[in-house]
């Protein structure tokens, strides 16, 4: 059984950790706000220079399977580009991607993975469990994420695609869907499959005056295209890691203060049986000289 000294070193320490984790709370509350806003401002750009890319694959037809960017590239090996996060303590964050990254190696046996990382975390990861890290990204790091890291990443990408080792390229990260909800998302980026467009959508671009001519600007249109998704998913998974941080830390609180509570009822109760004690035996002593 703990000694009162014990219990009041156990109930400073719990007291000093919950500080701690209060504050790691505030400061991940306080980027996800950022984030968060910055996540939501990017989806609809996405969505609409996606749309833009469906019709003009529309308008060309069955052409389009001509355009190196819509075919599969010339090796076997799949690049994955894998979203994890730098630090730890954030809750199952890192685990459930890591999860899904499993459960799509496992549909796809035999296949030749070769990642492309973003985090520590998912670089140790791959080195622990042997698969081929092709690059780690390392500067700048995700929380200085902006537009030209995308555009920078993007390029990566295409050219590993196009030099002839790999098929396709897949993207592994975390959408952000609420503050409780982060989902791990596996989206394919090479070759671009564009949804089924929507009917009368080649009529509408085979109306327009389109200079220079479609297969320029579908060339041009490629790369914004697949910047704007990273772009968009890099900010997603940022978001997803401090909301996971901010739920993490929020229960270290509540679960430190539990035991705070619980650590200075048992203090209480201790003290106050010494002091007890002490009564009886100052009462026996009294007795005793009479």
């Amino acid at each position: 059984m703990a000694s009162i000294r014990d219990l009041r070193v156990r109930i400073k320490s719990v007291g000093n950790i919950k500080q701690i984790t209060r504050a790691m709370e505030m400061v991940a509350t306080t980027k996800l706000r950022r984030f968060q806003d910055r996540a939501i401002a990017s989806r609809p750009y996405a969505q609409e220079i996606a749309q833009l890319l469906e019709r003009l694959a529309a308008a060309m037809g069955d052409d389009i399977g001509d355009r190196p960017s819509f075919r599969p590239g010339g090796g076997n090996a799949v690049a994955v580009l894998l979203v994890s996060s730098e630090r730890g303590l954030c809750g199952a964050y890192n685990s459930n991607v890591f999860q899904a990254l499993e459960r799509w190696l496992a549909e796809h046996p035999g296949v030749d993975a070769r990642l492309f990382v973003y985090g520590r975390k998912g670089y140790q990861y791959a080195q622990k469990r042997n698969l081929k890290v092709e690059r780690f990204f390392v500067e700048p790091p995700l929380e200085k994420v902006d537009y030209r890291l995308a555009k920078s990443t993007g390029r990566a990408l295409w050219e590993a695609f196009t030099s002839g080792e790999y098929k396709e390229v897949v993207m592994l990260y975390s959408a952000f869907e609420s503050m409780a909800k982060y989902v791990p998302t596996i989206m394919p980026l090479l070759p671009v499959q564009p949804s089924a467009p929507q009917a009368g959508a080649a009529q509408d671009v085979a109306n327009v005056i389109l200079e220079p001519d479609m297969q320029t600007l579908l060339d041009k249109l490629v790369p914004r295209y697949l910047e704007t998704r990273i772009y968009n998913a890099l900010l997603e998974s940022i978001t997803s890691e401090y909301a996971s941080r901010r739920m993490s830390m929020k229960n270290a609180t509540d679960a430190a203060s539990t035991m705070q509570s619980e650590l200075k009822g048992v203090y209480n109760r201790k003290r106050q049986e010494g002091i007890t004690k002490d009564l009886l035996d100052i009462v026996g002593a009294a007795e005793a000289l009479r």
